[in-house]
């Protein structure tokens, strides 16, 4: 309590215009320090809310990769199934490979049923071929210009011809259903 009033002595023995001086010194210090506050309140807040959001940030970009990703997927299947002529199935896909001089046997299968598209599918059975034919046919298949699904593969090498092998394909071309008019 000492202090106290030696404060207040002081102040009572400045004159009025010293008095005057001091009250705004202070009334600007105690401004400039409910400033500081509100400011740091201000910041510490900002603060929180730009760690939650580079939170956010760390669970997106894996999630904007894989959209990105299954997007890029989704619009090769868009141009794949725009490419499509009425009159396209697995057997002329394999006639279109140039599989020149080989056995090929197509036989049509049933093909599941799938919401939005239609499987054309057909068992392939290609004898006499080497591994290399083999691979070469199926990147084909893969990279071509037709959806085409290779549901089951299997390759058997010949036991009288260790170099040819034959292979057995079971192959879906996926066309569009088509849209039903709603009533």
């Amino acid at each position: 309590m000492r202090l106290l009033e030696i404060f207040r002595d002081r102040w009572q023995n400045l004159d009025s215009r010293m008095r005057l001086w001091s009250g705004y010194a202070v009334i600007i210090l105690l401004a400039t320090a409910v400033g500081w506050s509100m400011l740091s309140a201000k910041v510490v807040a900002l603060e929180k809310k730009r760690t939650a959001r580079e939170t956010v940030l760390k669970e997106m970009l894996p999630l904007k990769t894989a959209y990105l990703s299954a997007r890029t997927s989704s619009d090769q299947l868009h141009g794949r199934m725009a490419s499509l002529r009425p009159d396209d199935s697995p057997a002329k896909v394999i006639e279109e490979l140039g599989i020149k001089g080989k056995s090929v046997k197509i036989v049509p299968l049933k093909g599941e049923d799938r919401p939005g598209v239609i499987e054309d599918a057909a068992d392939i059975r290609i004898e006499g071929i080497t591994l290399n034919e083999a691979i070469n046919i199926l990147y084909r298949l893969e990279k071509g210009s037709r959806p085409l699904v290779i549901k089951k593969s299997n390759l058997r090498i010949r036991f009288d011809d260790p170099s040819r092998s034959d292979l057995t394909l079971v192959l879906a071309l996926l066309k569009p259903a088509p849209v039903q008019a709603k009533p």
